[in-house]
């Protein structure tokens, strides 16, 4: 066997893993820039726990679901926001972002929250 014919019998042979992973969506530090500068925070707050608007965090929605909401959006209060105001590709930062985000805490995991509850 010829060291060409080698080389493409072992490269076909090797397992192709790269193509069985699926892609990592979204960029969460082009997603927090992108947060700010189409205000998001206004109505949803830095941190994503809401204010005027719904509250992000924990987000339970995949990144197609969270794609299609914003283009269509369910309240009236939450602007639509077309693909040429934002791609699909910086709605996956946006995601990638809210997805990073860490959720609040309960209020039982906040000492003076959790002695006010206990009426202590």
């Amino acid at each position: 066997m010829s060291s060409s014919c080698f080389r493409v019998f072992v490269f076909s042979c090797l397992p192709v893993v790269a193509m069985a992973q699926a892609p990592a969506a979204g960029n969460a530090q082009n997603g927090r820039e992108l947060f700010v500068k189409y205000s998001c925070y206004a109505c949803h707050g830095y941190d994503g726990h809401g204010g005027a608007g719904a509250r992000l965090v924990p987000l339970p929605m995949t990144v197609d679901r969270f794609t299609a909401y914003v283009r269509s959006p369910r309240t009236p209060q939450m602007p639509s926001y077309s693909p040429k105001v934002l791609t699909d590709a910086q709605l996956a930062d946006i995601w990638a972002h809210v997805k990073s985000m860490p959720a609040s805490r309960g209020a039982s995991d906040i000492p003076l929250l959790a002695r006010i509850m206990s009426g202590k």
